[in-house]
């Protein structure tokens, strides 16, 4: 638990009825990025073009040789790697979807004042990397282990606590071999850009991005549930500022529309011909496989099935789906709903919550469709 410097009880801020954002909304928007969606046209996201949410600053790390990587805790062997030691052990490349958890908080009302992301904030990639589970095998758990830390070399204030970045795993999750966890080292087969956590970063497949730890440099076996301030404060599900929450743990279903036709400059209300429009997407899902993905070009009156393609044996990463629509003049509505093999689908209406985490609110994309016989 890091140091506290204020009453951590305190809740994050709502913006009041009307307010805008605010300055240091903006700061967060211009530090962090989300990813353009016509760049869901990619089935492996540029890294330039991934997401990237950074909680305080990106670390400078002027040696990668000396860094070191500490397993430690409940274990019967302390463990002291270097990078170079680390890529001597067995890697595994895995292709996985990476959704931030506040995905979504700035379409909520009353809006949650942190970053604000619309529905950007996702991207996919290949990592790289040594399972963890044999790195947890290496330095042998003990029989009453209970929770995995991961320390970042992030550090920062959050709320009036002082500390790193740290975040936990349940053990059975942190030795599962499906998903496998991953202390990965590359990005799309180069080593990590700086903003993505290099020297080294966590990949937890299927879970949402506030457990992918970056600048891992610590992992701690711990006997007790892990209680520090990014597992027990923050990313939890509350309705109300007095409740314990629902902790945020697996994505959930989302499908999104890559944006047809081109772009008004501002409000990005999207322009198409008349005639059949090819409209395509990603979905995905950390709950259980996407087994169905729904159009709407009516705003939601009625929705019809899209294709959807298979995963190609990568379970962990988005979907491709598609559908083609006879667009005629006049404004348009598109919306998109996926559902996953748990049953999970998309709410038509968000539920809110204290932090905006978990949002998977249907999309809802305005299409301009002209009448070409009437333009010069």
């Amino acid at each position: 638990m890091g140091r506290r410097l204020t009453d951590v009880s305190t809740p994050a801020r709502l913006a009041a009825t009307g307010e805008g954002l605010g300055q240091d909304e903006l700061a967060l928007a211009a530090r962090n990025h989300g990813l353009p969606l016509e760049a869901m046209r990619y089935d492996v996201t540029p890294p330039g073009l991934h997401y990237v949410l950074t909680h305080y600053d990106i670390p400078l790390v002027p040696d990668e040789a000396a860094w070191r990587l500490t397993v430690s805790g409940r274990v019967r062997r302390v463990l002291s790697l270097s990078t170079a030691e680390l890529r001597t052990r067995p890697a595994v490349t895995t292709r996985v979807t990476l959704e931030c958890a506040g995905n979504g908080r700035a379409l909520l009302s009353p809006r949650p004042v942190s970053q604000p992301w619309l529905v950007e904030a996702v991207g996919t990639a290949e990592w790289t990397g040594v399972p963890l589970r044999l790195l947890l095998a290496e330095a042998g758990v003990a029989s009453d282990a209970v929770d995995v830390v991961f320390t970042g070399a992030d550090h920062g204030v959050e709320r009036g606590v002082e500390q790193d970045y740290e975040r936990s795993l349940p053990i059975d999750i942190a030795t599962c071999e499906e998903p496998e966890v991953l202390v990965a080292y590359a990005m799309d087969g180069a080593p990590l850009p700086p903003q993505h956590g290099r020297p080294l970063r966590l990949v937890v497949p299927g879970w949402y991005g506030m457990a992918q730890v970056k600048w891992l440099r610590g992992i701690t076996v711990i006997d007790t549930p892990f209680t520090g301030f990014q597992q027990a404060v923050t990313y939890r599900i509350r309705r109300k500022p007095e409740e314990t929450g629902e902790p945020v743990t697996r994505i959930a279903p989302r499908a999104l529309v890559i944006p047809p036709g081109f772009p008004d400059f501002m409000s990005r209300t999207r322009v198409v011909a008349p005639g059949p429009v090819l409209l395509e997407g990603r979905a995905w899902s950390g709950c259980a496989p996407v087994t169905s993905v729904r159009v709407s070009t009516d705003g939601g009156a009625t929705w019809q099935p899209a294709e959807l393609e298979p995963d190609r044996g990568h379970r962990w990463a988005w979907r491709r789906w598609s559908f083609l629509w006879s667009a005629v003049p006049g404004d348009h509505v598109l919306s998109v709903r996926a559902t996953d093999g748990a049953a999970n689908t998309q709410p038509l209406e968000q539920p809110w919550n204290q932090g905006g985490f978990a949002n998977n609110v249907v999309q809802r994309v305005p299409v301009f469709c002209p009448d070409t016989a009437h333009t010069g």
